[in-house]
This record gives structure tokens, sequence and C-alpha cells, in this order.
């Protein structure tokens, strides 16, 4: 039940992109500390279980060593007398194997079924033996002793011979192999519930957070509803003054006009403010608005009413490739969305340039494509275009009354719609922004607005904000 409710908070598009991000970046932390910790255990464990089998060995080893008289003076046939021999009781002929050799390499005497062609080594040592029978190879682990007799007078001991002591290294395999799967299958299962405890965690710590964001947006949606009517005051009484020039004396003309426009620009952002709160916290209510709309109309009465600003810069605005198509969703806003990256495109395009505004369709995706002959944005820029209250060229942003916010609110409105925006820019060259939107069926509507959706919603002239 709370693992349901952890997951159903992060369906929740606001914040949605980083307790992702913060749960990737916890359980990445977490799989590198347990990946560090079993590669620790797996060779702590491996060393122990070879040195286990060393001291097996060693053992077996130094037990025949007091037989290599006996060897040198009896031969093989010694090896026969099983109730002679001092190490009967610690060797197993199926999975040991001994090797007597003199003080000069050469082999006396073999017991067991493992047989190595090499010359003695000391210490342990691993060797590959490949089975004459199926032409299988294996690993065996060796261990050699050598083995002295005192002198008679002070020199040092004599070197009598070597004892060889080896057993194939299978059971150590598969006591590596097992451990391997215990620590995978633990391993995957302590990281399973790492994450359902960093789903909770990612939650509890973003909570706070959340709800500070929440409180803002909240103040922002309510001041910036708030500011409308002293700013539609303030408008209204500059332009009732302003259609009575005889009233007013010449000097104050100019502060007017710098009054009138300073309230448009606060009026837009207030707007743009507001905009974006709703969309921030309100997504499920704005869907509820959603009809079906005949997009290339869209495009082609927004054509229309920028080509006459484009045309005083000296732009050239084409469209082509505006085929009949619709999507569902909201008309205004869409027509938003575009009219922003138009005007940007016409902002930032020098006189004599071009923007070419084209429509493709890719499998159930429409590309709505804006591209210009303009400044170019540079790679360092990219990243931060989308960010509210951000300008590539603040001067001229400036000088155009623009406030920063188009790109974003062009962005919030591609998300709405399930879409998003992508760029290719290249400075001194152009700019290319592609809209990415599905293809929505009828289904995907509120049942509310089924019927609404027969008619196209295609307004004639869409309302415009500058960016």
């Amino acid at each position: 039940m709370v693992l349901a409710i952890v997951l159903n908070r992060f369906r929740n598009p606001l914040f949605q992109g980083l307790r992702w991000r913060l749960l990737l970046s916890y359980l990445l932390v977490m799989a590198a500390i347990m990946a560090m910790f079993s590669v620790q255990v797996y060779v702590f464990v491996s060393r122990r279980l070879y040195a286990q089998l060393d001291a097996e060995l060693q053992t077996l080893a130094q037990s025949a060593a007091l037989s290599l008289s006996e060897i040198k003076t009896e031969g093989k046939p010694y090896l026969d007398k099983v109730d002679k021999v001092p190490w009967r009781d610690i060797f197993n002929r199926d999975r040991h194997s001994l090797e007597w050799f003199r003080a000069d390499g050469k082999l006396l005497a073999r017991k067991g079924a493992i047989t190595l062609h090499l010359p003695p080594k000391l210490k342990e040592q691993n060797i590959v033996v490949r089975a004459i029978p199926d032409e299988k190879t294996f690993q065996v682990r060796a261990f050699t002793i050598s083995v002295h007799r005192d002198a008679d007078t002070q020199q040092r001991p004599v070197l009598e011979g070597y004892i060889r002591a080896s057993q194939s290294i299978e059971p150590v395999e598969q006591a590596q192999l097992r451990l391997l799967w215990g620590l995978g299958v633990g391993g995957t299962i302590a990281l399973g519930l790492v994450g359902i405890g960093g789903l909770w965690l990612t939650e509890y710590s973003l909570k706070p957070v959340e709800q500070s964001f929440l409180r803002l947006k909240q103040f922002t949606a309510d001041a910036s509803h708030e500011l409308r009517t002293p700013l539609t005051v303030i408008k209204t009484s500059v332009d009732v003054m302003m259609n009575h020039p005889e009233r007013i004396h010449p000097k104050d003309a100019k502060k007017l006009a710098a009054i009138s426009s300073a309230t448009a620009q606060m009026n837009r952002l207030v707007e743009d403010l507001l905009f974006l709160a709703r969309t921030d916290t309100s997504v499920p209510t704005a869907r509820r608005e959603w009809t079906k709309v005949a997009l290339d109309e869209v495009l082609k009465d927004l054509v229309d009413f920028l080509e006459p600003s484009a045309q005083a810069k000296g732009i050239t605005l084409i469209a082509q490739d505006i085929v009949p198509m619709t999507l569902v969703g909201d008309a205004m806003q869409l027509a938003r969305l575009f009219s922003n990256l138009l005007r940007n495109a016409v902002l930032y395009t020098p006189a004599g340039g071009t923007v070419t505004l084209s429509v493709t369709r890719v499998n159930q995706v429409t590309i709505i494509q804006v591209e210009d002959t303009g400044i170019g944005i540079s790679k360092e820029q990219i990243p931060y275009i989308f960010n509210r209250f951000y300008r590539v060229d603040k001067v001229r942003a400036r000088k155009q009354g623009g406030l920063g916010l188009g790109l974003a609110i062009a962005q919030s409105i591609a998300q709405l719609h399930k879409g998003k925006i992508t760029i290719q820019s290249q400075v001194g060259v152009g700019s290319c922004f592609r809209v990415h939107l599905p293809t929505v069926q009828l289904g995907d509507v509120p049942p509310a607005n089924r019927t609404s959706t027969l008619q196209l919603a295609t307004p004639s002239r869409p309302a415009m904000r500058n960016s």
C-alpha cells in the first residue's frame, strides 16, 4: 500500500524528472558500493579457499617426505605396501597425486590419478593439464617441498629430493561459482530492496522542497491574478488620456507613452507568469478543454498574421508542406506555441534573411519545423534557452520588449501536449526548432468533450504574445 502511494506520487509530472534522477543516482551509488563489497568478499574467500587447499597439499607432501629414502631403495613397489606408507590416511587416490623426485629433478615414483610432465618447482603453482581421452583441459594446484638430510660436518644440509603433491582445483571452482551465484542473487535482492527504500527516501527528502515550490507557484499565480486588475485600470486610464491629446500638455505626451508601454509590458509579463503557473499545477484541468484542432489552419493563420511584420524587417517568411492535418489539443495554446517560435525567428534574423515553416509526419508523430537564417545560438547557451527569463541576445530582446518567457511557454505547451522541442543551431548560420507532437486519437479526449471534437477549432486570429 505504501509502495503504491509512493509510485503514484512519482507519476506526478511536477518534480518527476528530479525524483527519478535522485533515485537513479542513489541506486548507482549503492550498486557501486555493493559491487565493490562483492568483489572484496569474492577475492577474500577465494584466497582462503586456495590457502586451505595449499595447507592440505603441504601436509600431504610433508607426510610423503618420510618415504623418499624407501622409494630410493625399493623403488615403485614400495608404494604398493599400503599398510606401511605413513600418508595413507590422508591420501585420496581419486583426487590427490604424489610425486617423488631426486635432487636433480628426475622422477622416482608417482602415486595418484593426475600426471604432470613438468619438473618440480618449489611452493604452490597452478598447472593446466590436458586429459588424454577427451582432450579437455583442467587446472591442477601443485605444492612442492624440498627434502634435506643433515650433513656429517658443519656444512649446509644436503638436498635429497623433492615431493610434489597436487590436486584438481575443481572443488575450489565449484565453491567460487556458488559464491558468485550467492553474491549475484543476494545483491539483486538487496538492490531491489534498496530501490524500494530509495523510492520512499526520495519522496521523503523532496517533500519539503516540493511544498515550498508549490507555495511559490501558488503565490506567483495569485500575485499575477491580483496584478491584472490594477494594470488594466492603469492601461485603461492611460488610453483614455491618450485618446484626448488636446487635454495633455505636450511635455507629458512622452511620459504617458512610456507609461503605456511599461504597462503593456507588465501586462504581458503577468499573463505569461499566470500561464506558466497554471500549466505547472493544473495539467489535468487543462486537458479537459482539448478539442480537435486543424493544425494546418492554425499555422496558415500565423503566417498570414506575422508576414507583414517580417516584410517590414526585410525577412522572407515561407510556409511549405502545410498539408491538412488535425491534432487533439488546445487550439489557442498551440497557436501561442508556434507564434512564439516564429516571433523569435523573425526577431533574431537580420534583414534579407529567411524564416521557413514546414511540417512532416513520421509514423505517429507530427514534426513542425521553424528554421531561420538568423544569428544562431552557441552550444554553451543551448541547454539554457528554455529557462525562464533567459535571453540569448539580451540587448536586442530588451529593445524589442522580450521578457525571456517565450521559449519557456512554448516548451511548457509542447510538454502539456505530450510532445517535445528539439533544436539545432550554429552561430552565424541560423537555428532550427522542431516541435514533435504525437498524433492523439479521439479516444484520448475526455468523454465530456467528445461532442465538441466534431467541429474543428480554427481561430481566425490567435492571441499573440511577444517572446
